[in-house]
């Protein structure tokens, strides 16, 4: 292997963190790669690693202000209107399909699944199973309690079957799967990685010849990130649902956009107590490490896997079209807020995306299907 060039070490681990689980467990996995750990890998161990990786620890998590031992709010918590406005979509995509199952990826708080399942009922959609995906013991046990109401009918599992159908439904599941970070140097491209020195964390570059998807104009340094397991994810899906559709919701941008010139510091955070920073070497296991979407990656992926790509828009259009609104010129005004915060280009209503796709079988082709929350405003254009 060749040797790493080691950056300087102001991204080291502070010595209050040397005493986190998860320190002799990523150090053995850099010394078992030869010195050097691809970003992803120690992205996955961080946020992942069994009993010790961020959503495998017992931490909160999820809530609306630092003093609950949270770390960020997700929309689910922000407003049930949420859910119900997302209910009207994915009840449409269930009686479109022609099936009966909702199965969400990383459930979180289990604010989401509960507002899928009462509004789904209370349309008299035909709603059989609510499956969730989840790799968090923690979270599994706090969503098992706040839906226990449900029953039977609410099931957890940790694999996909071979085959499967319904509705998929993803909010902030792409953001949190591990990528790869690439930074140009001097015109010269490297895969950065982590190694040890001196006992601590640092990042540490390795020529390679992987390549952004986009050139990069200018001779500037720069750094992004691919996105390999959140493309390989949708082609996953695109393999086993043999009847249904896929609705994920994420911060991102399409290609053009995410690999910007002026995009040069990638898009790489953290988040942890409801504060961000850019350094994900530090207190590693104790907050969230996410990087933003390239859409049009994962639109690509879904569609050359035989996914139809049903729209992609904003998730302030995509609500607005659901009907968000309906109905709440007279509600109390704390809750007018908060449908602000979800649709406000300056809060998550921009920055926030929504693509949708159906399966494409010759037994069931829905390419002609028009889903709701596409109607107006739809991107798909912009991929």
């Amino acid at each position: 292997m060749t040797k790493p060039r080691i950056l300087p070490t102001d991204a080291a681990l502070p010595p209050d963190s040397a005493a986190s689980p998860l320190q002799p467990i990523l150090q053995r996995a850099i010394e078992d790669a030869g010195g050097w750990l691809g970003f992803d890998a120690f992205m996955a161990l961080a946020l992942y690693a069994p009993g010790h990786g961020y959503y495998a620890s017992g931490s909160r998590k999820f809530g609306h202000m630092p003093q609950s031992g949270s770390d960020f709010v997700t929309a689910p918590e922000l407003s049930p209107h949420f859910g119900r406005a997302l209910a009207r979509q994915v009840g449409e995509a269930l009686q479109a399909t022609g099936t009966t199952e909702v199965w969400e990826f990383g459930a979180g708080s289990g604010a989401l699944a509960a507002q899928l399942i009462e509004s789904l009922d209370a349309a008299g959609v035909l709603l059989t199973r609510y499956t969730i995906v989840d790799l968090s013991s923690s979270l599994r046990e706090r969503q098992q309690s706040r839906l226990a109401a449900y029953g039977d009918r609410v099931r957890w599992v940790q694999e996909l079957p071979a085959q499967m159908s319904g509705v998929v439904v993803g909010n902030e599941v792409l953001d949190a799967m591990p990528v790869k970070l690439l930074a140009r140097l001097s015109g010269v491209w490297h895969e950065r990685g982590v190694a040890l020195h001196a006992g601590e964390f640092v990042f540490a570059d390795m020529l390679t010849e992987l390549r952004p998807p986009l050139e990069i104009d200018g001779p500037q340094d720069y750094l992004t990130e691919t996105h390999a397991q959140a493309e390989g994810f949708v082609r996953t899906l695109a393999d086993r649902l043999s009847a249904g559709a896929i609705f994920m919701l994420d911060y991102g941008f399409p290609e053009h956009e995410y690999f910007h010139p002026q995009r040069h510091m990638g898009t790489l955070m953290c988040h942890r107590g409801h504060l961000a920073d850019a350094n994900p070497l530090q207190h590693v296991g104790l907050k969230d490490i996410t990087a933003h979407v390239n859409f049009t990656g994962i639109a690509l992926a879904g569609q050359d896997a035989g996914l139809h790509v049903l729209g992609y828009t904003s998730q302030g259009r995509f609500l607005l079209n659901c009907g968000l609104l309906d109905g709440m010129q007279d509600a109390p005004l704390e809750q007018r807020v908060m449908l602000q915060k979800l649709i406000n280009e300056h809060e998550m209503g921009e920055l926030f995306k929504v693509i949708g796709f159906a399966g494409n079988t010759a037994q069931q082709p829905y390419s002609d299907w028009p889903a709701l929350g596409f109607a107006q405003g739809d991107r798909s254009h912009t991929l």
